[in-house]
Formats: C-alpha cells, sequence, structure tokens
C-alpha cells in the first residue's frame, strides 16, 4: 500500500524539500553503477532508443543523441485537451501559453513563439499562432495519433533558432504503407466542466496500389465552470464560470497514395473551422478556417550512394476573423503559405550515416481592419541542413549544420525589407559507459530571425490589452545551448536527469516603454493617444542578452511488473535578462506522481501534480499562486471482433477543485483552468 501527501508549502522557504524528485532520480540512476561496472561487457553495445518519425525514420538504427518524447496511444488520449499546449503541459519541461480553452501553445524551457516549431507531419502548420497567444495551432488535437517533442541537434533539421525545441504532430492523412482490410478507430467523449461534447473517426484501406484515408473530429463546449471567481484581483467579478470561453470547432481531411514496390506518391487535404471565445472584458471571439493541402513521397534507392528520399509540402489558406462583442469583424488576417522539405538519406561512408536536406517556407500575410496591429508582409525562408552521426563501441557521435536565408518584405513601403544570413551548428555525444547506464552531452549554437510582429507592429493588441511597437532595426538571435543527460535505461528503476543551459544574445522580448524615466508605465487609450487610466500598456520591441538553466528528473518504477508502475518527476527554469531581471511567464518550479496499473483488462492511472507559486517574476509581472492537480482514471477494455477492440473510461480531473492558474499566461488572473470535473468517453478500433 502506497500513499502520498502533498502539503501545501511555500517553495521559497522549502525549496531543498521541494527537489525530493530530483534527488530521487539522480539516487536511482547511481544506485547500481558498481554493480553494473562489475559486469561490463568489452563488446560493442546497441544504443537503447525508440522509432521516431522526427527527423527520419531509422528502423532499429541507433536513436538521436537527444532523447525525444512520445505521446501515442492511451496515453495521448488520456491527454487530450482542446489546445495544444494545455495538451503538453504536463511533459517535463514544457508548460502552456494558456490563452483560454480555445488557444494555447507549447512553452519549452522558458522559450515561446517561433523559439518553439510546431510542425504537422514534419512541415509548418501554416497559421498564425507565433503571432499572438490568442491565435489557436492549426491543429485538432482530436485527430492526432502521435505527438513527438524534439530537442537539440536534431531540431537543425525544421529551423534555425528552435532553442527550445519542435513539436511535430502526426496524423496518418497520406498512407505510406497499404491495407488488407480496412482498418479505422473512433472516439467519443464528455467533460463536464466544459460540458464538452466531442467525437473523432477515422478509417484507412486499400485496393491493389492504392491506399487510401479519411478523418473527422467535432468538439463543442460551453463555457468553462471554473471553483471560484474567475477576476481573482475582482471581488465582484462572476463566480463559478468563465464567460466567453465556448469553443464550436470541426476538421475533415481526406487523402490517397500510391504505394510500389520503392516507396510511394500520396496527396490530402483537409479543413479545419474553429470558433472560440476570449476571455476578459473585451469578450472578443476568434472565427478560423483554414484548408490545407498536402503532398508526400518517399523513394528507396534513388540515387547511387543513397538510401532514402523523402518529401513533404503542405499549402496552407489560412483566414481568421476576430470579432468584437457586437459581431462586428475587428481584423482579419489571411495567411498563404507553402512550406516543403525535402531529404536524402545517405548509405554509411567511413561509419557515418546521416541526412541531408533542403526546406523552403513562402508566406504571404495580411492583416485588415480597425485594430489590424500589423503590416501585410510578404516572407521567405530557404535552408540547407546536415546531420550525421558515428556509433564506435559504447560512443555516439553527432554532428550537425544548418545555413539559412530569411526575408521580410512588408508592403507599407514607409518600412524597410529585411534580410537575414542564419547559420546553426550541432554537435553531441552519447557514451555507454556501462550496461543500462548513458550519458549525453550536446551543444548547439543556432540563430533566429525575428518574427515579423517584432519588426513591424505597430498598435493597440486588444488580446494582450498592450499597444505593441516593433523596431525594425532587430538583429538576429544567437543562443547558445548545453545539455548534460545520465540515464538509466534497464531494470525495474529507470531514471534520467538533464542539466540544461541557454545563453541568447541579441535576445528579443518585450518591455514596458516608461517615457518619462519616472518608473511608471506608459498607457494609452483606444485612440492610441498617451493616457495615465488608459486601457493599454505601451510595450517595445527591444534585445538584450538572456540565458536560460534548469533541470528536468524523473524516476520510473516497476513496483509490480506488468502491473503496477510508479513515476517521480519534477523541473524548474529560471530566465534572466542582463539589467533587467527576470524573463516574464517563466514557469514555475514543479513536483509530482504517477501511478499506472494494470489487471487483466482493466487498466487505471493516478497522477498528482503540485505547481509552487512563481514569485520570480519580471518588472511589472505579479506572483501567481501555488496549486495541486489531483488526476485519476478507470478503463476498461474489451474485444469486439477478431480484430477490434473498445475501451471504456472515466476520468476525474482537478480532484480537488483547486483554483488553478497558469503564470505563464496573459490571462492568469481571469481566466483559470477548469474546476472539477468528470470526463466519460469510449475509443474502438475496428
Amino acid at each position: 500500500m502506497y500513499s502520498v501527501t502533498f502539503p501545501t508549502i511555500n517553495a521559497q522557504k522549502c525549496r531543498c524539500c521541494a527537489l525530493w524528485p530530483a534527488v530521487w532520480a539522480i539516487a536511482i540512476a547511481l544506485y547500481d553503477i558498481p554493480a553494473a561496472l562489475a559486469q561490463k561487457s568489452e563488446d560493442v553495445a546497441e544504443m537503447p532508443g525508440i522509432i521516431v518519425t522526427a527527423p527520419v525514420n531509422l528502423g532499429s538504427e541507433p536513436h538521436w543523441v537527444r532523447p525525444e518524447r512520445v505521446l501515442q496511444d492511451d496515453e495521448l488520449r488520456r491527454k487530450r485537451e482542446a489546445g495544444l499546449g494545455d495538451m503538453l503541459s504536463r511533459e517535463l519541461g514544457v508548460s502552456s501559453s494558456s490563452f483560454g480553452p480555445g488557444a494555447s501553445r507549447p512553452i519549452i524551457r522558458g522559450q515561446d513563439s517561433s523559439r518553439v516549431q510546431v510542425l504537422e507531419s514534419g512541415v509548418g502548420m501554416g497559421d498564425l499562432s507565433v503571432i499572438s497567444p490568442d491565435h489557436a495551432v492549426a491543429s485538432d488535437t482530436l485527430n492526432a495519433s502521435r505527438i513527438e517533442i524534439l530537442r537539440g541537434p536534431a531540431t537543425l533539421l525544421y529551423g534555425s533558432g528552435t532553442s527550445g525545441g519542435v513539436v511535430n504532430v502526426l496524423s496518418d492523412r497520406i498512407p505510406d504503407r497499404m491495407y488488407k482490410s480496412v482498418l479505422g478507430h473512433f472516439e467519443g467523449r464528455f467533460n463536464s466542466a466544459l460540458e464538452e461534447r466531442s467525437g473523432v473517426f477515422s478509417a484507412s484501406g486499400g485496393h491493389g496500389k492504392f491506399a487510401w484515408h479519411v478523418d473527422g473530429a467535432k468538439r463543442k463546449t460551453n463555457d468553462v465552470k471554473i471553483p471560484g471567481r474567475a477576476d481573482r484581483n475582482d471581488p465582484g467579478s462572476e463566480k463559478g464560470m468563465i464567460r466567453n470561453s465556448a469553443i464550436d470547432s470541426s476538421n475533415i481531411s481526406a487523402g490517397g497514395s500510391y504505394i510500389g514496390e520503392r516507396g510511394y506518391v500520396g496527396v490530402s487535404v483537409s479543413r479545419l473551422d474553429n470558433f472560440y471565445g476570449i476571455p476578459g472584458p473585451e469578450s472578443a471571439k476568434i472565427d478560423m478556417g483554414q484548408t490545407r493541402y498536402g503532398l508526400a513521397g518517399e523513394l528507396d534507392s534513388p540515387v547511387s550512394g543513397f538510401q532514402k528520399l523523402k518529401m513533404r509540402v503542405n499549402y496552407n489558406d489560412y483566414r481568421h476573423d476576430e470579432l468584437e462583442d457586437t459581431g462586428e469583424i475587428g481584423t482579419r488576417m489571411n495567411n498563404n503559405e507553402v512550406d516543403g522539405r525535402f531529404e536524402l538519406m545517405h548509405l554509411p561512408v567511413a561509419s557515418w550515416q546521416g541526412v541531408l536536406g533542403m526546406q523552403f517556407q513562402h508566406q504571404d500575410f495580411t492583416a485588415r481592419g480597425e485594430e489590424a496591429f500589423l503590416p501585410s508582409t510578404h516572407s521567405h525562408s530557404v535552408g540547407v541542413f546536415v546531420l550525421e552521426q558515428y556509433q564506435w563501441r559504447r560512443w555516439l557521435f553527432e554532428i550537425g549544420g544548418r545555413v539559412e536565408h530569411a526575408n521580410r518584405n512588408p508592403a507599407d513601403v514607409s518600412l524597410s525589407a529585411k534580410d537575414f544570413n542564419l547559420y546553426s551548428v550541432s554537435a553531441g555525444s552519447a557514451w555507454k559507459f556501462v550496461d543500462g547506464y548513458q550519458i549525453d552531452l550536446t551543444a548547439t549554437r543556432g540563430q533566429r530571425a525575428p518574427i515579423i510582429n517584432a519588426l513591424y507592429a505597430n498598435g493597440v493588441h486588444v488580446a494582450t490589452n498592450t499597444f505593441d511597437v516593433g523596431d525594425s532595426n532587430l538583429s538576429k538571435e544567437t543562443s547558445n545551448n548545453i545539455d548534460l543527460s545520465l540515464q538509466k535505461t534497464d531494470g525495474a528503476v529507470t531514471g534520467r536527469v538533464n542539466l540544461f543551459y541557454n545563453l541568447i544574445h541579441d535576445y528579443i522580448f518585450q518591455r514596458a516603454r516608461d517615457s518619462n524615466g519616472d518608473g511608471l508605465a506608459d498607457f494609452v487609450n483606444d485612440e492610441g493617444e498617451l493616457d495615465l487610466n488608459g486601457t493599454f500598456l505601451v510595450q517595445d520591441f527591444a534585445q538584450t542578452r538572456a540565458h536560460f538553466y534548469g533541470l528536468e528528473a524523473e524516476t520510473r518504477v516497476a513496483v509490480l511488473p506488468d502491473r503496477l508502475n510508479m513515476r517521480l518527476f519534477t523541473d524548474i527554469v529560471y530566465g534572466k535578462l542582463k539589467n533587467d531581471g527576470n524573463i516574464p511567464r517563466l514557469t514555475p518550479f514543479r513536483f509530482g506522481l504517477v501511478f499506472d496499473y494494470f489487471q487483466g483488462n482493466w487498466q487505471g492511472n493516478f497522477n498528482v501534480t503540485r505547481v509552487t507559486r512563481q514569485e520570480r517574476t519580471a518588472a511589472l509581472e505579479t506572483g501567481t499562486p501555488g496549486y495541486t492537480l489531483m488526476n485519476a482514471e478507470l478503463g476498461y477494455r474489451f474485444k469486439r471482433g477478431e480484430l477490434s477492440y473498445h475501451t471504456l473510461f472515466l476520468q476525474g480531473r482537478n480532484l480537488l477543485n483547486e483554483d488553478m492558474r497558469v503564470h505563464t499566461s496573459f490571462l492568469k488572473d481571469v481566466a483559470p483552468l477548469p474546476g472539477r470535473a468528470v470526463v466519460v468517453g469510449i475509443r474502438g478500433t475496428f
């Protein structure tokens, strides 16, 4: 019998006590090294790892230096949320921008915006989620069959300056294999806190050399129920509900492929519609739509010396309207974007194996309306990359490089066009010094071009209650990252400890303007005029040096093999600006535990996470209270037919009915996370 108590603690007074999960992880990673040393073999050992689709599918080949986190199957289903950031927010080192239930983007190790690439099957989403936190990622999480989180050298394959990492959302819209019969799955669920009714289906099949796939999803919610008042600073605000937080979204797609003996080529088309509210006094809503056309293919042995050619191209026709509380369109944004990449895996050369390729992006962005704070802008980028890997005995070495050119060309002739030449390199090694133990060390230097709002913003940004002012003279960012990891990969007790340090030169951030030098920030009214009682805080984009550092640790224990597993975890990140204090909206210190239970057709999960109070705040930023999130699930799996399985599941979320404020969110004071909820549903295959 196991019992765990999570007291409400002051993180500052009891920081050492709160680090117990990290201590556990280090202890289990070291406890039987002497025994392992005694059994050390001189033979070449296979490096442990898992098969991932990104950057390349190497099958049983050695894993890439930086381990990936993969969400799929029941674990993916258990963590489903409407927003991608909220869905991943309990992963090690990951938090969420959490701009209400309708919009959230992942933040990795304190890095946000375009420092974290969000991809759809290896290419760009083609949305506008990096421009503003109220813009949702153009991916319905109900359709995702697998989500991968990448960090380290492999991220160079997807872009320059991805100092946070890469999140790759995969679907099966373009089949890459034949099906002997029709296969599919479905899922339906209800969430009491949102009054959510959602469902998803997919089916794949084939005939002859042609394979096909169709899928669709629908989600509809009402305003979110919460345990207290929405606005924690207003005792007169409404209690028990977040107004204007409902979602109505749908997605449908179809794809087909020709499968040959040496590869395949296929196409797909999908349509996403998403209508959601933005909590806050403005009561704004966003009506978003995107049509995506995809082309993908693979070819074995394309030319002499190369093992495989991979290709993926997406064309995205994206539009969203920002609606005022009257229903009128305040701003209409359009984004027509082509994203593509080509990869060539070469045959081993002097025992080195790897991939080289090219990536391109072509974007036409337009914004019209009274509240448009960005000019219409044409952008493009082209990059070439290489990533090589070499295994020698118990060592794995990796080197990579990327060269990219990016251009920003605004339609307003009074604004200057900008060109950036970006260079990135990486190196890493993994040493399996004894059986079951591994040390990883990686170093990456990457450069990132400013995004268009950092260069050209000039106007009221209603979603964040700011008046944003860009700077067309901003230069490129240069980040220098070091990661050190100790892993124990075998046995009943496994775990890892990650230490990271990230120094960024010319770090781009927003700071409040103080035009009078009196220590008081500038505010403007709806007309953009200086007003001490104005609603909108004036924020300038600026650059300085910044550094981030932190720790991630987890321990996994097979308490009862094949029946009961336990996981302990913790993470913390610090971020400092040169002469300007803390980075705003940093993820608080967190720790927790998870139990997974399996018995016959039954499965259970219990998890609890303690998020401590965040007091490491930036200028003009307030602290955020901590909370304890407790969830539980019970599922029953039963067989229906020869190959069909159905799972009935019942979840309890936020069982303590805590008032949970997300420090990384602009809306933390007016839009907490949902209160206690019951989620019931069924998932099945056929």
